[in-house]
């Protein structure tokens, strides 16, 4: 997966746990799972693009 792909990713997550959170709050299931959700796509991303040299 390049880069332009886990971004957008990312972003789609970012907009459905908004959107989950917002309609059944924060403390949810569903905003739990797609929470945990971004942080694997995020970990993933600074893993294979943020690398410290």
């Amino acid at each position: 997966m390049n880069k332009n792909e886990l971004l957008a990713l990312i972003e789609k997550k970012r907009s459905e746990l908004i959107q989950v959170a917002m309609s059944n709050g924060l403390n949810s299931t569903d905003a739990i799972k797609f929470s945990q959700e971004l942080d694997a796509l995020l970990n993933e991303y600074n893993r294979t693009f943020l690398k410290k040299a």
